[in-house]
């Protein structure tokens, strides 16, 4: 067929969903469109019929169909000076194989629906010495702040690809709840599935484990936890505090109603912050990498009166 494209993806494009190459490099092909598209086998990867949900691999060959009518053509914007300044200054650890940034809450990982401004379109700004871009490796929630690891080159990004898909890095999370746990430590085993923007905790669900500990408390009210996600399900520290009646102050999606109200006058930001990680299996050496905590967090910890010298 006349205007039809095949497409190698690149190594900077590695294990990144279909869909999302798509609105990388196609941000005017509606989701309707791009779905009858993959049914109808107009688009297809190494030909053959491809799911939305396939992580490409470098080197596949992506079939597109003619779209000059969409005008869907990549598109390549500029980085402004000032987001270019701003992703550096997130950056709070560089070595010759990785960057650590310190994400504020509100930044997406990734693009999505209405979402424009989100690291993986500022990595450009991150090469520094380097020839080639950092790549994402994991990802962290929009409203969650905190540790977001990239990978400066391909040796590293397939260790930390696999450390993450395995759950073999510890890492730390700090979440303020409102109240507190009634135990002051424990394990959360609870089966988890999404159900369209939410996650649940479901019978028949995918097994997920947090374990938490207390810092610190202010009687029933308030508590500061130390939680470790075991397993690596959507919104799973979240969901599995508010499931143990421990919701996260600021939770938009999982803490709202009349308890909310109560805590009006905190930060109405999600107060779950990725605190730590120890990367001292990689490196065969210690290496325990932190974030400090983003002010408004500090701040309401201050204004409750828990006490925290991370």
């Amino acid at each position: 067929m006349s205007g039809v494209e095949i497409i190698k993806v690149k190594t900077e494009d590695e294990g990144m969903r279909l869909n999302r190459w798509f609105l990388k490099y196609y941000p005017g092909l509606s989701l309707g469109r791009f779905q009858k598209l993959l049914r109808t086998k107009q688009i297809k990867v190494d030909g053959h019929r491809a799911e939305a949900s396939l992580k490409l691999s470098v080197g596949q060959e992506i079939r597109i169909p003619p779209l000059d009518e969409e005008k869907t053509t990549p598109v390549m914007k500029e980085i402004s000076a000032k987001d270019a300044q701003f992703i550096r200054s997130l950056v709070i650890y560089k070595d010759d194989n990785i960057l650590v940034l310190n994400k504020p809450s509100g930044l997406a990982v990734q693009g999505g629906t209405n979402t424009t401004r989100h690291v993986d379109g500022l990595l450009d700004s991150l090469t520094f010495e380097k020839s080639e871009k950092p790549k994402l490796v994991h990802r962290i929630d929009k409203d969650t702040s905190g540790i977001l690891v990239l990978a400066r080159n391909r040796t590293w990004a397939d260790k930390l690809t696999k450390a993450f898909r395995e759950h073999s890095l510890q890492k730390t999370y700090l979440a303020l709840t409102a109240p507190a746990p009634r135990q002051a430590s424990g394990d959360i085993k609870a089966p988890l599935e999404k159900n369209g923007e939410k996650t649940v905790v479901f019978e028949g669900g995918k097994p997920a484990h947090t374990h938490y500990e207390t810092i610190d408390c202010v009687g029933d009210k308030f508590a500061l936890l130390a939680a470790e996600p075991l397993t690596g399900r959507t919104h799973q520290i979240r969901v599995h505090l508010q499931y143990i009646g421990a919701p996260i102050v600021g939770d938009n999606k999982y803490f709202i109603g009349e308890k909310r109200g109560k805590y009006a006058l905190l930060s109405d930001k999600l107060h779950l912050h990725a605190y730590k990680i120890d990367l001292s299996a990689l490196y065969n050496k210690k290496c325990l990498i932190k974030a400090p905590l983003p002010d408004y967090f500090h701040q309401d910890l201050t204004n409750v009166g828990i006490t925290f010298r991370g």
